[in-house]
């Protein structure tokens, strides 16, 4: 009888298996390659706009441009991220299908013009509605589209960064504080990695950062670490989890101001704009637009330069932090967490120098640990920084994800993250 129920068991699971992976391909060849399309569209405006400095001009009329897009045609889905995760909290009205072409568009022009903005944030709306799409033609169960409303999030966010581990752990961790739900787990895994493989199918090719820092002090068998280096990665994670705290309140309270204060509602990209080219030309540089990820000038502030000895600005951090926050809390769109990378690297390229600790390996803790405080996902972001970095220095990326992670608080870039299990509490 036993082996009976247990065979019977194991054909349930064979054919959930199969019904999800068939449910999810289409999901993924539309969100994969959706991504891949954002991508190309991304570096292409990158370029016009490096090359075209008087774009910068225009931000403020793009930023109205942004307002009147989403007031005629965004509906509700102007709330992004959010609207996504609070449909699987709690399934409603859905998640509409023009939030993936209209988020991409906002995106493609607010990087045109020189915000300073992410990806992520693009990459897994894209993935939310496109989900909530194929769901409906599909005619899925209430408890079946919660499940692939987070099969696009770990698409998208796999396929816009090439980690697709990462995309599919995140999409389960980020729904709510202290909290995984595993119901989801093999649907997230395989959506994430089928994008990503459609999005490199496309010749997408993402940036691959590497640390050269070797440990060579060995206390136990396969484990290398120094305990002097390990407090200076537990010091700095404090560090980084403190400025995710600082650049989720500063967007929050920027938002919450802006529409206190600046009236009508289409003046505040208008204020936005003009603040981030009075913020370019008062600073001296452009390196705090745009992604980041590189800069013209070899010494300039940017994620790339933040891995080696060159000096960089030691306020670099600040500046991307407030300039985001200006761009993203005034109304223009884009994500979060390409910015995210920018401040932890550059600001763990300073701490580094500060401590006397290996500069790359430092920019990469910070690289993954000011994300993990924002969005509240530790093991999400210690698994990102194994795909990206190799896992020579697992401890180091686990110590500072954690580290961030309690030491950013509640405030979190998400404000439809729940808080299943208070951080307070956790460590009780």
């Amino acid at each position: 009888m036993k082996y009976i129920k247990h065979t019977v068991e194991q054909l349930t699971i064979a054919y959930q298996l199969l019904r999800w992976t068939l449910i999810i391909v289409p999901v993924s060849l539309i969100v994969g390659s959706l991504v891949a399309l954002f991508l190309w569209l991304l570096e292409k405006v990158t370029i016009i706009r490096i090359d075209n400095g008087w774009l910068l001009w225009l931000l403020p009329l793009a930023g109205v441009l942004i307002h009147f897009l989403y007031k005629k045609m965004g509906s509700n889905t102007e709330a992004g991220n959010n609207l996504i995760m609070d449909e699987i909290h709690e399934p409603g009205g859905g998640v509409p299908a023009r939030m993936a072409p209209l988020v991409l568009a906002t995106t493609i022009i607010t990087h045109l013009f020189g915000g300073s903005a992410g990806r992520e944030g693009t990459a897994v709306q894209i993935g939310g509605s496109m989900a909530n799409m194929l769901a409906r033609w599909m005619r899925l169960s209430p408890a079946d589209v919660r499940i692939i409303l987070m099969t696009g999030i770990a698409a998208g966010f796999g396929a816009v960064f090439g980690t697709p581990l990462t995309g599919a752990v995140f999409a389960l961790e980020v729904l709510a504080i202290g909290l995984i739900r595993y119901d989801a787990l093999i649907p997230c895994l395989i959506a994430a990695v089928f994008a990503d493989i459609v999005c490199s199918a496309w010749g997408i090719h993402h940036t691959h950062y590497q640390i050269l820092f070797e440990q060579h002090h060995v206390f136990f068998h396969f484990v290398h670490f120094d305990f002097l280096l390990l407090i200076k990665v537990i010091g700095c994670g404090v560090a980084f989890g403190l400025a995710s705290y600082l650049f989720a309140t500063c967007m929050r309270n920027i938002k919450s101001y802006a529409k206190k204060w600046i009236q009508p509602a289409w003046l505040i990209p208008v204020a936005g704009g003009f603040i981030v080219i009075g913020a370019c030309y008062l600073l001296g540089t452009r390196d705090y637009i745009g992604l980041g990820v590189t800069s013209p000038d070899p010494y300039g502030v940017s994620i790339v330069n933040a891995f080696t000895t060159n000096p960089i600005s030691d306020w670099g951090w600040l500046w991307k932090l407030l300039l985001t926050a200006i761009t993203l809390g005034m109304g223009f769109k884009g994500g979060e967490v390409t910015p995210l990378f920018f401040i932890g690297a550059t600001l763990g390229h300073t701490l580094a120098v500060l401590l006397g600790a290996p500069v790359d390996l430092f920019a990469g803790l910070g690289f993954i640990a000011v994300f993990a405080g924002a969005t509240n996902t530790p093991i999400a972001c210690t698994l990102m920084g194994v795909e990206l970095f190799g896992t020579t220095h697992v401890l180091y990326f686990a110590v500072a994800c954690f580290t961030a992670y309690y030491f950013s608080g509640h405030a979190g870039i998400y404000s439809a993250q729940r808080i299943a299990v208070p951080k307070n509490h956790q460590i009780d």
